[in-house]
């Protein structure tokens, strides 16, 4: 509150200069700075913090404040002003002044030097409107946020821009409340997010955060705070004030007793010689200490016996530039008893410890050598000291590209071309009396690259582009402690990794001279993941086993990583392996087997095949319908060969080629014993005297209900493969482990109606040969065709719940049994009786032994032994009792040992 008042006060102060009462303008009065002044056709302002003073110093007229010395940053303002001047190509034919203050690192005097820099000193403008250019058309500095948010307020009312060289408060950003502020420096946030990403690199989860006790120090340790969150944890976050020494104590209590060894330092060079001198004091060592940007270029600070306690320090630091020149600009400075120049004698007597007999300064003489008198003639060459040390410029560098930066937009400004200018009516400035909002203008659209290389412009906020160098202190061989760049932190970069670091380079202060750890919990190893703990900060963590199908291959890993679709965890794991892929091949056992059985039910049709075409004209062959026989029999050979196309890899081809066939194969012979039952039964109805029936029932519509019912089939099949063919699929259902290739259906419908229309035609022909079965004849048909449909029917209805519960390659596997099953179950009950009377017994091979009595005894017994063996197939275990009843053919309904087979066994003598 205090300062705004005062800002207000000043403010008026100016006003009333400016203002247009007098015929001459002229300043009422003025304070004595110290300064640096060089005239010249548009002149440059500069608050440079050159001198330190821990305790504010008295703010009246009749005293000057007490200085420390620290000139370096302000003699590379003069030098770059010295070259541009004499770089005829940037602004020919004029020459940049200056005139520069001192603000004794203290806001009130940074308020009057920027006042002052407004107003002019004691120039005289003799026109009634005081035209011409102001006293300066720019202001570089201040180096320090809470002054520049002071000094941009005023500057920002004259519309005179300002570029500071070190000010990184995020605030500043704000072009409404600051709209002529610029920095060659990236802002705090920047700064934040990049140590945070430096902390993050490293992995270290468990760190303690330090920062001053203002708007920097708060903004930082909030910023970081929430940066760091996203990936660990803060131990322990403290604020410094120098001024109270018993902050100092408890922020060195706090960090003597955390666990943490990672401590993040948001502090300015002043309040950092405070904690260090403490540190050492107290002997802390075994600490990681990360730099902010306003220390981090100080390694001077760990020099002698502190380096055991800060050497390693890790920072982040502005740019480093290496300025061609500057370090003779230096040795050259002399001091001049000039009162616009009352810097250079002082900066002189604290250089060399003695006093200069021009100069006017009250200096405290017991600290400069009491009585020495400078003779002028001294030499900064021989002294070394940060002042002339040109190796690590970083925020002289800065300062370097600010003045750069106005001497480009004066430039811009000057080489406008008339009527394409930018202001009113496209008129353009006039480089001898333009005004400051026009310099403003240019100075926003200003992009070029220096001699370094280096681009310098400036964002829509006035912010400079957002890059750092990373430092680390170390020790060279002569035992001077210096900061080497170490890494790159560059948001700008086109890459994903924005931190760039040579991890080789880095000097760790430890024992182990390797990177410390600084956790909560220990390190996950790889196959596990961390889990937070439930009310602990989030790098406070346990370590679970990565679950099936994922995997972690790096240490503390936040989450396990879910593998490829074809592939699948090691058991520890840390790595996925390709999944092995399981389908039905001819390699396998139990593929080479159902392979040989269906080689094997194809030659036994065929060999069936052959027997009746070798005995066609026996009566056996002539009474079963000879050409529905040979029919059903190819049909029944492309049952059997149909299950080859199941076994092997699937593909488009054979997805479809395999349903198809089946699906036609099957109804082919299922109408064929359909065929025949009907035959069958019109047969023994033409025995009735005056029934013709048999006529309508002839050999072509014979074949012409084969055909149809085939035919139904066919559109079934061919719908299903228009609309939603089989396909090949990878399944991993059953077996995570395990790729079974399979084929996928495609539309369940479509395979329902092929499945149902087949076992439609089983049921109808199933039921017509059952009522059939009682028909008077020996040699009965309808008796075989019927057991032969029970055995299919039980088969595929088996099936279903054993297709549903089969994992994997036993899924086809079981598909391929019932088909070879119910394939062989036809071909037997049909065809093993005939093949049985024509081979073994071919006496009964006539139409009389077809007739008689004894053929149908000996029928019954080859069956009944045929029967018994699916009993014991079906119950291996039958009891003796079952076994009696089986030969005295009682009722097997009451035996309990096994309900399928009384089922089974009730209606095979229902079909006898």
């Amino acid at each position: 509150m205090k300062c705004i008042l005062y800002t207000s006060v000043l403010l008026s102060v100016v006003l009333l200069i400016t203002a247009p009462q007098n015929p001459k303008c002229k300043p009422l009065g003025q304070y004595i700075f110290n300064e640096l002044y060089k005239g010249g056709d548009i002149m440059l302002g500069g608050v440079f913090a050159v001198h330190f003073k821990t305790i504010a110093p008295e703010l009246s007229f009749k005293s000057k404040p007490e200085q420390w010395k620290f000139f370096q940053r302000s003699q590379v303002f003069l030098f770059a002003i010295e070259e541009i001047n004499k770089d005829q190509t940037l602004l020919p034919n004029i020459t940049l002044g200056y005139r520069l203050y001192d603000n004794c690192m203290n806001l009130q005097v940074s308020l009057r030097a920027a006042s002052t820099l407004i107003a002019g000193v004691d120039d005289t403008m003799t026109d009634s409107h005081c035209n011409g250019l102001p006293p300066v058309v720019a202001v570089v500095g201040e180096p320090v946020s809470t002054h520049s948010i002071a000094i941009a307020r005023i500057l920002g009312i004259f519309s005179i821009p300002q570029i500071s060289y070190c000010a990184s408060c995020p605030c500043l950003s704000n072009k409404l409340e600051f709209p002529s502020f610029f920095r060659t420096v990236p802002n705090d946030d920047f700064q934040v997010k990049a140590m945070a990403e430096l902390v993050k690199y490293f992995g270290w989860t468990w760190v303690g955060v330090i920062g001053s006790n203002d708007d920097y120090g708060l903004y930082a340790i909030a910023s970081f705070t929430q940066e760091v969150n996203k990936f660990g944890c803060i131990a322990f976050s403290e604020t410094v004030n120098i001024n109270e020494k018993k902050t100092v104590l408890q922020v060195v209590s706090v960090i003597k007793q955390s666990t943490a060894k990672i401590v993040v330092v948001f502090l300015l060079k002043m309040e950092v010689m405070e904690l260090i001198k403490e540190i050492v004091h107290q002997n802390i060592t075994g600490r990681q200490w990360i730099a902010s940007e306003a220390w981090s270029s100080f390694a001077a600070l760990a020099s002698n016996e502190k380096f055991d306690y800060f050497g390693g320090t890790l920072g982040i630091a502005a740019r480093r530039g290496e300025l061609s020149g500057l370090e003779e600009f230096l040795f050259q400075i002399q001091p001049q008893p000039d009162p616009h120049n009352s810097l250079l004698p002082l900066f002189w007597e604290v250089m060399f410890g003695c006093k200069l007999y021009f100069s006017e300064a009250k200096s405290n003489l017991s600290s400069l050598g009491e009585g020495k008198i400078c003779t002028s003639a001294e030499k900064i060459r021989d002294m070394r000291t940060e002042f002339s040390d040109v190796s690590q410029l970083r925020a002289s560098y800065n300062v370097y590209k600010a003045v750069y930066a106005v001497a480009h937009a004066l430039h811009d400004l000057m080489s406008c071309e008339r009527g394409n200018g930018p202001f009113e009516n496209n008129t353009c400035a006039d480089i001898t009396s333009f005004q400051p909002w026009q310099l403003l203008y240019y100075l926003r659209k200003v992009n070029f690259t220096n001699h370094l290389g280096e681009r310098v412009t400036f964002d829509e906020n006035g912010d400079a582009l957002p890059a750092f160098d990373i430092v680390n202190w170390q020790r060279t061989a002569d035992g001077t402690v210096v900061s080497k760049t170490v890494g790159v932190f560059d948001q700008l970069t086109m890459t994903y990794h924005q931190l760039s670091l040579q991890k080789d380079h880095i000097f760790w202060n430890f024992d182990s001279r390797t990177i410390p750890e600084s956790v909560c919990s220990k390190r996950c190893q790889p196959g596990t993941r961390k889990a937070t703990r439930k009310g602990e900060p989030v790098c406070c963590f346990d370590c679970i086993p990565c679950a099936e199908g994922t995997f972690s291959n790096q240490t503390d890993s936040s989450e396990c990583d879910m593998c490829p679709l074809d592939s699948w965890s090691n058991p520890k794991r840390t790595v996925c392996l390709l999944k092995e892929i399981e389908f039905l091949s001819y390699e396998d056992a139990m593929g080479l087997t159902l392979t040989l059985i269906a080689f094997f039910g194809a030659c036994s049709s065929v060999s069936v095949i052959v027997i009746f075409l070798v005995f066609r004209n026996t009566p056996v062959v002539k009474a079963n319908n000879a050409e529905l026989s040979f029919l059903l029999l190819f049909s029944l050979t492309l049952c059997f060969l149909c299950s080859l196309c199941f076994i092997g890899e699937p593909s488009n081809l054979t997805c479809m080629f395999r349903h198809v066939v089946f699906g036609i194969s099957f109804v082919l012979c299922i109408s064929c014993i359909l065929v025949k039952t009907i035959v069958v039964i019109m047969a023994f109805k033409a025995t009735v005297p005056g029934n013709n029936v048999t006529k309508w029932f002839g050999i072509s519509r014979q074949r012409g209900t084969v055909f149809f019912f085939t035919f139904i089939q066919a559109l079934i099949c061919l719908t299903w493969l228009m609309t939603a063919p089989p396909t090949p699929a990878k399944n991993t259902k059953y077996h995570h482990a395990k790729i079974i290739l399979e084929c996928n259906l495609g539309s369940v419908l479509g395979f329902s109606c092929l499945f149902g229309y087949i076992g439609l035609l089983a049921c109808v022909s199933f039921l017509l040969a059952f009522l059939a079965r009682r028909l008077p004849d020996n040699f009965n048909e309808a008796k075989f065709i019927t057991f032969s449909m029970l055995i299919f029917c039980a088969v595929w209805i088996a099936f279903i719940p054993a297709y549903i519960s089969s994992p994997g390659k036993h899924t086809v596997a079981v598909e391929i049994f019932a088909i070879l099953s119910s394939s062989f179950g036809l071909l037997i009950a049909i065809f093993a009786p005939k093949c049985y009377v024509i081979l073994i017994q071919p006496e009964y091979n006539t139409k009389k032994a077809l007739l008689g009595k004894e053929f149908k005894k000996n029928l019954i017994k080859m069956f009944g032994c045929l029967y018994y063996c699916v009993i014991l197939y079906q119950c291996p275990l039958p009891t003796s009792s079952f076994v009696s009843k089986l030969k005295t053919g009682n009722n097997f309904i009451n035996d309990r040992s096994c309900f399928i087979c009384h089922s089974l066994i009730y209606l095979i003598k229902l079909s006898i």
